[in-house]
């Protein structure tokens, strides 16, 4: 099993649900973040003020997966979420020892 998890742009996210569930995605976890990459934020000018936007908002989505969706699931967030420039976002891919659904207590795939 591993978890997929994407740091990307807000206004992407409803078409990166749209890819995954194509892929076959059924659930995911999406959290709104803050953070800085490259482009260590940006400055923006407020009523005439210029101020400084150190962490610029994002949306991070987890999914947890079989091994074998991995290079999917990562293909379908590269092709939906990269306007191909600096800020576009990161995947990270890691391995999950084990899920467990609380409700019914299935284990790993059955869980998910």
């Amino acid at each position: 099993m591993k978890v997929v998890v994407a740091v990307i742009e807000p206004f992407k996210l409803n078409e990166v649900r749209e890819a995954l569930a194509w892929v076959g995605i059924s659930g995911m976890t999406v959290t709104e973040v803050k953070g800085y990459g490259e482009q260590h934020g940006h400055t923006e000018i407020y009523r005439g003020a210029e101020y400084a936007v150190k962490f610029v908002p994002k949306v991070k989505v987890e999914v947890a997966v079989p091994a074998r969706l991995v290079d999917k699931v990562v293909d379908a967030i590269l092709e939906t979420a990269a306007p191909g420039q600096s800020g576009s976002g990161t995947i990270f891919v890691a391995s999950v020892e084990q899920i467990m659904r609380i409700r019914t207590g299935e284990t790993d795939a059955a869980a998910l």
